[in-house]
């Protein structure tokens, strides 16, 4: 209630309805004789809401009273009127109340009427957008739902291809173990079987055939030394015949080109007869083949005999040349017989003989070349002829012999000749262990059994050995040591000596070569071919230099000339010690059966290329050059010290599974300087079960950056012709077949 200017106001709020109601308004003015009592009543009914007009919602309720009483000597009348008047009032009063109380409680139905109305209306509109709501969201649902049970189901496909997966992997997890166990059990049964070939010594009967093979390398180095100290009854001859025929003196120049012709013509046989050695191997077996070439031997032996009889340089052109052909096969065939018929413990020492045989051909030669023998006018002819004796020696000698046992039972499948070969070769009748190995290798070689020159080339796991094979056969001859042999007599002359100083010094060069060999022989088997073989470079590079100094100073220095003696001799010792027999032993080793005539073939034609490009042009270097003669082959020998020592693997004490295996599995330096890293870790029948050469590495590794399952892999290809009915799925599921 609030009070204004005199008015009383009383307002009343409905919550229910949200009403405004004015009830009452009383205005009482008065006087002494008049009264006025004035009441007025008002009820507004006030907007409800938003949705209710002002009009429906408000109501007016007025009531007036105004009554005067005058006063007037009738006091009591007007008390008694007043109070009729009071109770009138009141009774209007009431009854107004009470009819507003109703009017309020209509419009409060109405209102309420309205409002529920209204409410209902919202909660149908709401429920009309709620439903579509509903109804969008449960389309997608049960697109989702639908989704959802696609899903499901390709779920259950996969945990059945899963269940499948795992019971494969089980399946193969097993037969991986039974692998490891048989691996185990190879690997200890192997190491006990190459222990028993390391016992192995050396026999008569083996001792015999070795000689009677290298008698072929005799031939090689007693022709290769031969023309050096004749040289001057040579040209000799030379000039008289072409006098004789041309009534003209033949140029110096002349004689000297046709002299190199008759030097060089050798090595050009010798590549010919390097290049064929591969093909008579295969066809006529490695005796059977050496046998037939002391047909060549004994007829080029014949024509340089004749020569002088004849009165014709051509013939010795012809016989050098023949000679040759014989020569290039022995370095092929002899090599290669010595290695397979050679104990694994010997078989670096007695590959050594093969290099002792040539350097007693060359001191043969030289020592018969002098004029107290053959080195004269007369002699000369005869000394060109011997050769024909070791051809002959060969022939008598070589038929008693064996032909190699791999070559019956690998190429030929004669296991029975084998095994009688290798009874008399060892002198014993446990050859069970030796029949493994070579089964062993037969296996590693079945796709590389016929394998061709052009195959091996484009072979990628037979590239890395071949490579090496040549430039190994390059570091003996472009070392400067056929410059040499060829030219010792005259490089000793320009040094300084006298011209019978310089043949004896030549002897002498022979002599270091057969001492510095028989040392090399145990060697060989004990320090190891790769070690040997750097030291041997190393001295050649060092003493070719004091070579040079020694040239330089000579003038100016009298006893400089005793320093290039020797410089020369020790160029040659450290020659004999490595460059001068690994070559042709480790290019052998580097092949197993199948790939190894067709890489003797290929080592052995660059050998005599290079041999006959240091022999043609050896002489007009020398005067191109002068004193500085032998910087060139410095520098070679610098550059295959370093290629040795990067490249080249040892293959002391391993099996020709194993050096296999080393190129197979090894990558870069990983596979060098692996003098015992395969023994007692990679057994024989364990590279034996490797397939040969994948043309192409057809199968992709699927576990490059997994080591175990890669070895794993390894194991179940490896075991894939062992347990073809087991095996199979192992192999499968690692090769993704």
């Amino acid at each position: 209630m609030r009070h204004s200017n005199g008015q009383r106001r009383l307002d009343h709020y409905h919550p229910a309805t949200s009403e405004s109601v004015d009830t009452l308004t009383t205005t009482t003015t008065g006087s002494q004789h008049t009264a006025v009592y004035a009441e007025v009543v008002e009820v507004e009914e006030y907007e409800l809401g938003s949705d209710v007009e002002p009009a429906e919602a408000q109501g007016t309720l007025k009531l007036t009273s105004r009554r005067s009483i005058h006063s007037g000597p009738r006091r009591r009348a007007r008390d008694e009127t007043k109070k009729e008047i009071q109770v009138d009032d009141e009774a209007s009063l009431r009854d107004l109340l009470i009819s507003l109380q109703k009017q309020v409680s209509v419009m409060s139905m109405n209102l309420s009427a309205k409002l529920d109305e209204l409410q209902r209306g919202d909660r149908h509109y709401e429920t009309t957008v709620a439903l579509c709501d509903i109804r969008t969201q449960l389309q997608e649902l049960t697109k989702s739902v639908e989704s959802c049970q696609s899903e499901v189901s390709e779920v259950k496909r996969d945990m059945v291809a899963i269940k499948h997966e795992l019971d494969t992997v089980q399946q193969v997890k097993e037969e991986i173990e039974e692998l490891r166990e048989y691996v185990d059990r190879l690997e200890e049964h192997t190491h006990r079987r190459k222990l028993r070939l390391l016992e192995q010594g050396l026999t008569f009967f083996l001792s015999y055939a070795i000689l009677a093979a290298v008698l072929g390398m005799l031939q090689f180095g007693y022709n290769t030394g031969v023309i050096n100290a004749p040289e001057g009854n040579i040209e000799y001859f030379m000039k008289d015949v072409y006098k004789s025929r041309y009534g003209e003196d033949l140029a110096d120049e002349e004689v000297q080109r046709l002299y190199s012709l008759a030097v060089s013509i050798f090595a050009i046989g010798g590549m010919l007869g390097g290049f064929s050695g591969g093909m008579v191997a295969n066809r006529f077996g490695r005796k059977g083949g050496l046998l037939l070439n002391n047909v060549l031997g004994i007829g080029g032996a014949c024509l340089m005999w004749f020569t002088k009889v004849t009165n014709s340089y051509e013939m010795l052109f012809i016989g050098r040349f023949i000679i040759g052909v014989n020569c290039g096969l022995n370095t092929s065939l002899v090599p290669m017989y010595i290695s397979e018929i050679a104990p694994l413990n010997l078989r670096g020492g007695l590959g050594t003989v093969n290099q002792l045989a040539v350097t007693v051909g060359l001191l043969l030669s030289q020592v018969l070349g002098i004029e107290q023998f053959l080195g004269t006018n007369e002699g000369w002819p005869l000394l060109l002829g011997l050769a024909i004796c070791p051809a002959l020696l060969q022939l008598i000698l070589l038929p008693i012999c064996p032909e190699s046992p791999r070559y019956l039972l690998i190429t030929k499948q004669w296991e029975e000749e084998a095994r009688k070969a290798l009874r008399r070769l060892r002198a014993s009748n446990q050859v069970e262990e030796d029949i493994e190995e070579m089964r062993a290798e037969e296996r590693a070689q079945q796709a590389e059994a016929s394998i061709s020159m052009m195959e091996l080339i484009c072979s990628p796991t037979l590239r890395a050995p071949l490579v090496i094979g040549v430039v190994m056969q390059l570091s003996q001859q472009l070392s400067g040591i056929n410059a040499v042999f060829y030219y010792s007599t005259s490089l000793f002359a320009s040094s300084g000596l006298t011209d019978e100083s310089a043949k004896f010094a030549t002897i002498g060069i022979g002599a270091i070569m057969v001492g510095m060999t028989l040392v090399s022989i145990p060697l060989m088997d004990r320090t190891g071919r790769r070690t040997l073989h750097l030291y041997g470079l190393g001295g050649m590079f060092i003493f070719s230099i004091f070579i040079t100094i020694s040239f330089l100073i000579k003038e100016m220095i009298d006893w400089m000339s005793y320093l290039s003696v020797v410089s020369i001799l020790s160029f040659v010792v450290f020659f004999a010690v490595g460059p001068g027999s690994i070559p042709w032993m480790i290019t052998a080793e580097l092949f197993s059966q199948g790939p190894r005539p067709a890489a003797m073939s290929i080592a052995v034609l660059v050998n005599w290329l290079a041999n006959f490009l240091v022999g043609i042009g050896f002489p007009s270097m020398k005067n191109a050059l002068e004193n500085y003669t032998f910087l060139p082959f410095s520098v070679f020998l610098a550059i295959f010290w370093i290629f040795t020592y990067k490249k080249v693997p040892e293959t002391k004490n391993k099996t020709f599974e194993e050096i296999l295996a080393i190129f197979r599995h090894g990558n870069g330096r990983s596979m060098l300087n692996c003098v015992n890293a395969l023994e007692g870790h990679l057994p024989v029948e364990q590279a034996g079960l490797v397939h040969g050469e994948e043309k192409g590495d057809s199968f992709g590794n699927p576990f490059d950056h997994n080591t175990e399952e890669l070895q794993l892999f390894d194991s179940a290809y490896s075991a894939k012709n062992l347990f073809p009915s087991r095996a199979h799925s192992t192999y499968a599921f690692y090769s993704g077949t």
